[in-house]
């Protein structure tokens, strides 16, 4: 397997990386990641486990650093993730993979950052952070064919509530770290896009929640399983009993039989392209 760092945006004041897993045996098809870190903290290399694991599947990976919180607030982080998107997509020629068949998928924060991404991926916010053109033809839309969304912190807004409630100071420092106040954080919400149908694409859905998990609440997920199904969203849920959360950043048989999960998922996504 090759792994390359790769420049993919670039201003006066930034520049951003993704590492490229390029598979010895590659099927064609494309996945771009998103690390967690409630949107403050790790970067490209935190997931190194599963893009790992998918580029050994034959997957192309794209894993990607975006600018966080506390130095920047939202929506810079999604707007950085739908420029990596683009530039996925420039090079698919070049990669081997199909364009129109691109995958995303992120944990926890990085959960909640690919479905806002993904529901609104060519809104005027995402936009704003310009990828390096590599293609000659108009810019791509960041639509993607399917999400993956590991235990997502997919209401900023209940989590912030939910970390008073359980004291966890570090916690709320992340979420003021990023979001401007209470009400962004629930403009930000996935519920809140899905009940006002803020979204413009709907790609199918995987949601996988650990039972263990002290950072996300399983009755936060199963709202969003409910928003998701209520605006005709097509969702796979995996409950993973007895883990805690973030535990598919280490290798364990429980982070292997997740990503066979999530490996069954992209066929059967994929599938009906074909």
């Amino acid at each position: 397997m090759k792994v390359q760092d790769i420049e993919f945006a670039r201003s006066k004041d930034y520049s951003l990386l993704l590492t490229l897993y390029l598979p010895d045996r590659p099927n064609g098809h494309g996945i771009v990641m998103v690390h967690g870190g409630a949107w403050t903290a790790n970067d490209r290399l935190s997931p190194y486990v599963l893009n790992d694991a998918l580029a050994k599947r034959g997957m192309v990976v794209a894993s990607l650093d975006f600018r966080c919180g506390p130095v920047f607030q939202h929506p810079t982080a999604s707007a950085d993730i739908a420029a990596g998107i683009r530039f996925v997509k420039s090079q698919a020629e070049e990669w081997g993979i199909a364009r129109d068949k691109i995958g995303l998928i992120g944990s926890s924060s990085g959960g909640h950052l690919v479905l806002f991404v993904a529901l609104q991926p060519d809104h005027e916010f995402h936009k704003t952070t310009h990828y390096i053109r590599r293609d000659e033809g108009s810019i791509q839309s960041a639509a993607v064919s399917y999400v993956i969304a590991l235990w997502p912190v997919s209401n900023p807004l209940y989590r912030y509530h939910h970390a008073i409630d359980t004291n966890r100071p570090e916690l709320l420092h992340a979420h003021n770290g990023y979001f401007t106040g209470v009400d962004q954080m629930h403009e930000a919400s996935i519920q809140h896009i899905l009940e006002v149908a803020q979204h413009s694409h709907l790609p199918p859905a995987m949601i996988v929640q650990p039972g263990e998990d002290a950072n996300v609440p399983q009755e936060m997920t199963l709202d969003l399983l409910r928003a998701y199904q209520q605006a005709n969203g097509s969702v796979d849920y995996r409950f993973m009993p007895g883990l805690p959360h973030g535990f598919a950043y280490q290798d364990s048989e429980a982070t292997t039989e997740c990503e066979g999960y999530i490996w069954d998922f992209i066929q059967q996504q994929l599938k009906q392209f074909s």
